[in-house]
Formats: structure tokens, sequence, C-alpha cells
């Protein structure tokens, strides 16, 4: 097995571009109050809000809807939760701990799939604003296409300044987008009638329970995935797991159960739609527009760090700017048409990165990674024949309808790469 040494980065460069190939240091550490809104800003989008309209007409509002929702993102706060914590013990995001589990060469792969399906991601939701500010306002279509571009490079900006710019944006944007999603709700809670009338209500479109769980965890565990791109800034352990479930948990699972309940009351899981028929079309666009924001910097933030360590290269902001035209030009292919797909592609491909990692760290490594420097495999292959097991399985369990998809992906990629790192053990590198 083939060695590698990783070059040294200048840390006057690294810094300025958030530590792209480095760990972040400890005198660049936030608290909870500076990480907690960045990562509820995003996870407050609007995909979640479709996720819980998706499962609404498929339960008994009580208990069935509600432990179903409680469930699902218990689980998945729980594993974003775990990646948060090795984020900030290691100080480093996702993309740089794959390569002590996938191999320095190896570990391109997870750049690669990490940053195509953000860039997919960010493309898919430029059009999705698109679509509803034709439906909300009457925009023509025929202008869709400086909308996106707007949008497109608007959204970037927080992203290409780093951490602190999109840091100040989430703790102005999340406290307005939860009182007016509260304001929203309060106004549903009202229209929709008592409770008795709410469990009087049959589902239209019955779903098996491990089915609505799949929806619930998979829609965003990709992001979550990913979400170590700012747990590693925090500044103690029990704040990188407190903000992570602030975030994967509360904020998540308040999103799920408003697009299904407003898909009981409204008929629509569109929350900014609802916020419309309430006579709130102005706020609506508000929310719209910060949901979005901040979910979208994220997105594109996420891309530039896998794209810098693909190439090995600190000039995280270039990757920014690149990727945004990238993804205008995907929007404007008519990408948003394939969104579910596209949704249950993410769910099964990237949770198993995180199911391996864990073990790499816990069991493999003691919880301590090496350092960055050290000689690093070209290829860890016990990494790899576990995450292309785990992804297939993850996948064709998902086209049988059998147990959760991502939460299949997550545990046969856990367990066979516990296995394989003891049946395989890694050849001297010296």
């Amino acid at each position: 097995m083939s060695a590698t040494l990783e070059p040294k980065i200048a840390e006057g460069s690294s810094q300025k571009e958030d530590y792209p190939l480095s760990t972040v240091p400890l005198e660049a550490r936030r608290s909870i109050w500076s990480l907690a809104p960045l990562l509820m800003g995003f996870a407050f989008t609007s995909t979640t809000l479709i996720a819980g309209g998706q499962i609404g007409p498929g339960f008994k509002f009580f208990p069935d809807l509600i432990l179903l929702i409680v469930i699902g993102n218990l689980v998945l706060g729980g594993y974003c939760a775990a990646l948060g914590y090795i984020a900030q013990k290691s100080g480093l995001a996702t993309v740089l701990m794959a390569r002590f589990s996938f191999g320095s060469i190896g570990s391109r792969w997870v750049d690669f799939i990490l940053g195509i399906t953000q860039i997919g991601w960010y493309a898919v939701t430029n059009a999705f604003v698109a679509q509803a500010l034709n439906k909300l306002i009457g925009l023509p279509e025929s202008l869709n296409w400086l909308v996106i571009l707007i949008f497109t490079y608007g959204f970037c900006a927080t992203a290409y300044f780093g951490y602190k710019a999109m840091d100040w944006l989430s703790r102005l944007a999340v406290p307005a987008m939860l009182v007016l999603l509260a304001i929203s709700l309060g106004i549903a809670v009202k229209d929709g009638g008592s409770f008795a009338q709410l469990q009087a209500i049959q589902p239209t479109k019955p779903l098996e329970f491990s089915a609505g769980l799949a929806v619930v965890i998979g829609t965003f565990i990709s992001g979550g995935t990913q979400a170590t791109n700012w747990s590693r800034f925090a500044d103690t352990g029990k704040n990188a797991i407190s903000s992570t479930l602030f975030a994967f948990l509360g904020i998540n699972g308040i999103l799920v159960f408003a697009g299904a309940f407003c898909t009981l009351v409204y008929g629509s899981e569109d929350i900014i739609q609802a916020m419309a028929k309430q006579g709130l079309l102005f706020w609506g666009l508000i929310l719209l527009i910060l949901n979005v924001w901040t979910t979208q910097d994220n997105t594109i933030y996420a891309f530039s760090m896998a794209g810098a360590n693909f190439f090995r290269t600190t000039k995280r902001t270039l990757f920014v700017l690149g990727g945004s035209t990238f993804a205008y030009f995907l929007a404007l292919s008519g990408i948003y048409s394939q969104v579910i797909p596209y949704l249950i592609f993410l769910g099964s491909v990237i949770p198993p990165v995180g199911g391996i990692i864990m073990v790499d760290f816990w069991l493999k490594h003691r919880s301590e990674f090496p350092s960055l420097e050290s000689p690093l495999p070209a290829f860890n292959w016990a990494g790899i024949i576990a995450y292309v097991v785990a992804a297939t399985t993850a996948f064709v369990s998902g086209q049988l309808s059998f147990g959760v998809p991502p939460i299949n992906g997550i545990i046969v990629a856990a367990a066979l790469y516990a296995l394989l790192v003891k049946v395989m053990p890694e050849r001297s590198l010296r």
C-alpha cells in the first residue's frame, strides 16, 4: 500500500480561506451563540417542508404522525451530532476526515460525491425559488433565467466571505424566520379546527412507517453529513453536539411538522403558499428568501470545501464562484423536475461516508486522528470496499422498500468497515 505525504499549508492563506486543508486552530473556535444559529439556518430549508407534506396525508395525526416525526428526527439528530462531536475534537471537516478512512487518493471520491451532490442541490434550490415566485406573484417563466442568475450569485456572497459573513446572516435571519413560522403556524392551528377534527382526518395516501422514516431522515441527512464544515469551529464538544441537535433535531423537526400540518389544513405542504392564503404573502416571500439563503450559502460553501480538498488547494473562494456558475447552467437545464430521484440518490450515496468515519475515529484511531501531515496510504481499501457495499445496499433497499435506506447504508458501512480494519491490517508506511 503506497503512502503519500500531504504538503504543508501556509497559515495565512489557510486562515483567510477558512482552513480548507487544515485543522481549525483553538483561537479560531466559536461559541454556541455563533455556531447554533449558523447550523439552524442551514437546516431551515423548504425541502424539509416538502418532506413533511409527503408524510402528512399518510398517517393519522396522533400518535402516528407525531411519533414518526419524533423518531425520525431523533435518528437524524443523533447521527449529525456524532459527526459534529468528531469534527470538534479533530478540527476537521468530513472531506478531511475521509483521508484517514479512504486514503489520500481514495478520499477524492468522497470529495467528488459530496461536491457534485451539493452543487446539484444548489442548482435545484435556485430553480425552486424561480418556480415559487412564478406561483406566488405571477412572475413570467420567461424571466426565470434572470431570477436564477440573481439568486445564484446573491446566495453565494456570504459563502465567499466565509464563516464570519454566514454567522452574521444566520444571527439575523434565524430569529426572524422562527417568528414568521410561529405566526403562520398559529393561524394554521386556528384554521385547522380542534384536535378532534384533526384526529378525524383519515390518511388519503397511506404509507408504511418505515417509508415515512425514510422520507424524514433521508431528506437532509446528506446535508447533515457535511455539517462538520461548521461544527469543526465549535469551542467544545458539548457545544458542537448542542448546536447540531438544535438544527437537525429541533429546526428539522419543526419544519417536517409544519409541512405535514399545512398539508392537512390547506392541502399544500408549502408554508409560503399557506402564508399567502393567510394574507401574509409579503412576509411569506421574506421567509422564502431567508430560508433559501441560509441553506444555499452553506451548500455552496460545502462544495468549495470538497473542491479545495480534491485539488489540494487553499483557494476555496474560487470554487464558490466556479461552482455557482456551473450550478446556474444546471438550473437552466431543468434539473428541478428530478428533485425526488435526486433526494433518493443523496440518501443512498452519502450516509455511508459518515458511518465509516465514525468507526474510523472511535475504533481504529481511538478517538484521535493522526496529523494530516503524517504519511497516509493512497487507498484505504477497507473504507472503499465498505462504502461500495453500503451505498449499493442503501440504494437497492430503497428500490425494494426494505427498511430505511439511509440507516441501512450507515449500519452496513460501519459494521463492514469495523470488520475489514481487523482482517485487512494496513501495511507499514515506513
